[in-house]
């Protein structure tokens, strides 16, 4: 019939209206800022580095970044600067890496793609929730360094609890094979276990 779609959008207009009388569910407006609504787990604003560790302290020293570099190559707007250190540290599977000696990026640029986190092949960088981040400082204020980027595994956790799961699972089955291999490798290299001679010797006189 000829305007049956425009009646129910009116009619469904008029339900939340007067609804919004009665429930809080139908209130479309939040008094932001007395009042704010959690993001949803699939939000997604700007980037952060990940490190392994309860302390802030920890941050450089678990960092998951291995300076590889191929953020920097992904990203369109081309926001993300690198530059590779001259040694190495343990990684979180304990195998000596590269890390990260300037990483920057600049939020100002950034169009929040998550692109970056796509290609990562080491759960390096996420992307946060936080929205408020305004400031005053139009340059300094808007190029974030690695310090200000590390944030922790347990952070992650609190923000993306069901992505964060699957990755430590993931983590966890990597670190398992590692470790299995080690172990395997230090068997085979310590060879077949020399028999007592005490024992061997007992059998011979018997």
């Amino acid at each position: 019939m000829l305007g049956e779609g425009i009646a129910q959008g009116l009619m469904e207009t008029a339900r939340n209206f007067f609804g919004s009388y009665f429930s809080k569910d139908r209130l479309t407006t939040v008094q932001y800022p007395e009042e704010v609504r959690p993001p949803a787990e699939a939000a997604r604003n700007f980037p952060f580095l990940i490190y392994d560790g309860d302390r802030r302290e920890d941050w450089q020293a678990g960092m998951r970044c291995v300076a590889c570099q191929i953020c920097e190559k992904e990203c369109p707007p081309k926001c993300i600067y690198i530059e590779k250190s001259k040694d190495k540290k343990p990684d979180a599977l304990g195998k000596p890496q590269f890390y990260p000696a300037v990483f920057n990026i600049d939020i100002s640029v950034c169009m929040s793609c998550q692109i970056c986190v796509e290609v990562c092949p080491f759960e390096a960088i996420k992307m946060d929730t936080e929205f408020e981040l305004s400031t005053d400082n139009r340059f300094g204020g808007l190029l974030w360094d690695k310090e200000r980027l590390a944030k922790s595994n347990a952070y992650y956790g609190e923000i993306h609890p069901t992505e964060a799961a699957a990755v430590d699972a993931l983590l966890a089955e990597e670190r398992a094979k590692v470790e299995a291999k080690a172990k395997a490798a230090a068997a085979a290299k310590a060879g077949p276990s020399s028999p007592n001679p005490a024992s061997t010797g007992a059998s011979s006189t018997q």
